[in-house]
């Protein structure tokens, strides 16, 4: 018996990024744990709105990508994926923009005048939609 230590054994590189890993998993699900906040709602116009419409999003896509509806409709995104997305519209200026939806939050917005509305993920660019209203 030498009584000796023992020299230290380093992990492995790979070993010590799948760690690393587990720990920031771990990090971002505990961190995502919260209660939802509730629903951001701008709205457009103030009299009542002619329905509801809703888009959701999920697999980095909005669903559906085009949709067809009234004047003062409330169109109303529903967030599914395991991350946070925006809805931001492309005209100018932007007053169609929602805070970063974390899963199962929304986000309302009334469209009071005709015309076609296109909007993306500020977050995800390549995800676009529009709202086409008549």
């Amino acid at each position: 018996m030498d009584p000796s230590p023992q020299p230290r054994r380093r992990m492995p590189l790979l070993g010590r990024r799948m760690l690393a890993a587990g720990v920031l998993t771990t990090a971002a699900t505990l961190a995502s744990a919260r209660p939802p906040m509730p629903a951001t709602v701008p709205v457009a116009m103030e009299d009542a709105h002619a329905g509801e419409a809703a888009v959701t999003i999920d697999n980095f896509t909005f669903a559906p990508p085009v949709i067809t509806v009234a004047a003062g409709t409330r169109v109303v995104w529903t967030n599914r994926d395991d991350i946070p997305h925006t809805v931001v519209g492309t005209g100018d200026p932007r007053s169609l923009r929602s805070p970063p939806l974390d899963t199962d939050d929304r986000f309302a917005f009334t469209f009071a005048a005709p015309g076609t509305y296109r909007y993306f993920c500020s977050l995800h660019p390549h995800m676009q939609g529009t709202v086409v209203v008549r």
